[in-house]
């Protein structure tokens, strides 16, 4: 048949009960809504197409397979990069209310996504610190409109004012701390805006485009040497990291798969990779950079499901401190659950990294006796059982050191061992005529000294690998969530006790931990950390030796009085706090803990390093 000529095509279509003839005015191939009446089917719709010959139907279905393919590709890849923002609070808002005050509530708009944010009630200077994520498209503008709303249950609630941000002028790859003036009203908002998980390949994030370049390194490493302490106070640091890929991952989808990405946070910078779908074995191959404020944080990688409605399921997590890192070292490690405490759920799953770390020691040290820096988005502390009772645990073990000791010193006042007795007696008048204050800070390093005659003949400086998994509790904890919703009248009732019970918890746990952070201090179980402790209760030992206390004190309370007038900005501190809350505790230790890769991985990591280390 010749497909430029017209033809008149009748199709005939049996079906129960008769049969339907229909006539089409068709030109070379046409495709047709048919509607079928029959008696005893009803009406029928189908959709028919005419082919003129075998050629055209092979065209037909070639092209339909295509397109098919293409869809496909557009429905994994349908935004180019994801915008996380952080909302954190705002300041001197305008009052909508009757008694001065406003119900403000933000929303926030890029291109057809939306988000609000929960409503804070009587308050010019609110507290948000919420977290979404909106996507950034290719073909969309790139304003973010943000607007601050007053809620009002009786009548339209009223506009407060706007405020709009171009993230085409934002660097990529990079957490930003916006504060922004609103227009049309008065006040700002303060928010954490980050613009990652770019898709696209000829991004500076992606690691197969990525050549090293050694003059850039040089001057990294020069920014951060010791002749070179004096020109940034602030900058302590330069971490890179090398996102390769991931395997062993728990299928999260119905289809046996998952659509795998990874996260990657150091305190409130937040960076992440691109989505790859259909897989358990994603390959993301990105790199990252971060400025690093204190070495003493923690880089936290998370590995997260993604759904089509932009909600997120766990796969899996690791910890690792700065200071644990090795650099240059490409190797595997293991995934684990939410508490950090076991395995996570799949097949060994793990992932496999590269790390460098460039810091400058002197920094490090004036750092680590200011305040650290507050993560905004962190689990609220809640009431747990398990927590409760594991606080009473660690407190328990606290108390009972106290308790040998004492006991210690009772059989010496009681003559139960007739030698002992004798040397505490001695030691003891010796003590009360000889002693000088700056004795105690020289019985501390005695302390350190015998810490490390014990860590040095043992040999057990860094554990890494640890084979002890706790057992996970997520299920329990599903299990308990689930309860506490379906009693929630229950829980109004109990809610006064759970307050107090909350509270005497976070107290346990914090003078707890910090009684942990001053026995790891002397166990070198950070050795950073313990010889700069050792530095300065040298010092301490010094100055008491050659200055009266009473001096000291003076000097003490002058500087209390004074700090306000001479630096009105100042935060106050507690330096040995501040030292303290940079040590590990207990609980921190296990969190950090790393397990064992599979076996297979991690020979393969060893093979990788030996021919990277004979190349160089």
């Amino acid at each position: 048949m010749d497909p430029s000529r017209e033809n008149d095509t009748v199709v005939s279509v049996k079906a129960p009960g008769g049969l339907v003839r229909m006539k089409n005015r068709v030109n070379g191939m046409a495709k047709k809504v048919v509607i079928i009446k029959s008696p005893v089917l009803g009406i029928l719709g189908c959709d028919c197409t005419i082919f003129d010959n075998v050629r055209d139907r092979w065209q037909y279905f070639q092209r339909n397979t295509k397109l098919s393919d293409v869809n496909r590709r557009l429905k994994s890849q349908i935004w180019s990069s994801v915008v996380t923002i952080v909302l954190i609070e705002g300041k001197n808002l305008v009052a909508m209310d009757m008694d001065g005050l406003s119900d403000p509530y933000v929303k926030f708009r890029l291109g057809n996504e939306k988000y609000k944010t929960k409503t804070v009630y009587k308050s010019l200077n609110p507290n948000w610190l919420e977290q979404f994520d909106l996507h950034l498209y290719d073909d969309q503008s790139q304003d973010l409109e943000i607007t601050v709303w007053d809620k009002d249950s009786r009548t339209k609630d009223d506009f407060m004012g706007r405020c709009v941000i171009d993230l085409s002028k934002l660097e990529r790859e990079k957490t930003h701390r916006i504060w922004k003036d609103l227009q049309e009203g008065s006040g700002s908002l303060f928010l954490l805006l980050t613009i990652s998980g770019t898709t696209a390949s000829e991004t500076i994030s992606d690691l197969s485009s990525y050549e090293e370049n050694p003059v850039e390194r040089r001057v990294i490493q020069n920014r951060y040497t010791l002749r070179n302490t004096l020109h940034n106070w602030k900058d302590v640091g330069h971490l890179t990291v090398k996102v390769y890929k991931a395997q062993g991952l728990v299928a999260a989808d119905l289809g046996g798969k998952s659509d795998p990405f990874c996260v990657l946070e150091l305190i409130n910078a937040r960076l992440q990779t691109q989505t790859e779908y259909k897989t358990l074995t994603p390959s993301w191959h990105k790199i990252f950079t971060f400025n690093v404020k204190d070495i003493h944080s923690v880089l936290e990688v998370t590995v997260w499901d993604e759904d089509r409605d932009h909600k997120v399921e766990f796969l899996g997590k690791v910890a690792i401190p700065l200071l644990r890192i090795r650099n240059g070292e490409k190797r595997w490690y293991a995934l684990k659950d939410k508490k950090l405490r076991g395995r996570a759920k799949g097949n060994f799953p793990q992932i496999l990294l590269e790390m460098t770390v460039e810091w400058n020691y002197l920094r490090a040290c004036i750092r680590t006796l200011n305040p650290k820096e507050e993560k905004y988005m962190q689990s609220e502390l809640k009431f747990k059982r398990q927590v409760f009772v594991r606080n009473v645990m660690r407190l328990k073990a606290i108390i009972m050191h106290f308790i040998e000791a004492g006991k210690f010193l009772q059989g010496c006042f009681e003559w139960e061992s007739t030698p002992r007795s004798l040397v505490a007696l001695v030691s003891f008048i010796m003590l009360c005529h000889c002693f000088e204050p700056y004795m105690i800070p020289i019985a501390m390093l005695l302390i350190f000294l015998k810490q490390y005659m014990v860590m040095s003949l043992l040999g057990a400086w860094s554990p890494y690998h640890e084979e002890e998994e706790e057992p996970s509790g997520d299920e329990d904890d599903d299990e308990e969530d689930k309860d506490k919703e379906e009693k929630k009248s229950l829980k109004e009732r109990l809610q006064a006790i759970q307050e107090v019970t909350q509270s005497v918890q976070n107290a346990i746990g914090y003078i707890t931990s910090i009684c942990e952070s001053v026995k790891n201090t002397f166990n070198f179980t950070v050795p950073y950390l313990t010889w700069i402790a050792i530095i300065l209760i040298s010092m301490v030992a010094i100055v008491l030796y050659y200055i009266p206390v009473r001096y000291l004190i003076m000097a003490f309370g002058v500087n209390k009085f004074a700090r306000k007038l001479i630096r009105p900005h100042t935060i106050p501190n507690n330096e040995i706090l501040d030292f303290l809350s940079r040590v590990p505790d207990d609980e921190d230790l296990l969190d950090y803990r790393e397990l064992r890769p599979h076996p297979t991985a991690e020979r393969e990591c060893r093979r990788d390093h030996k021919k990277k280390h004979k190349a160089s």
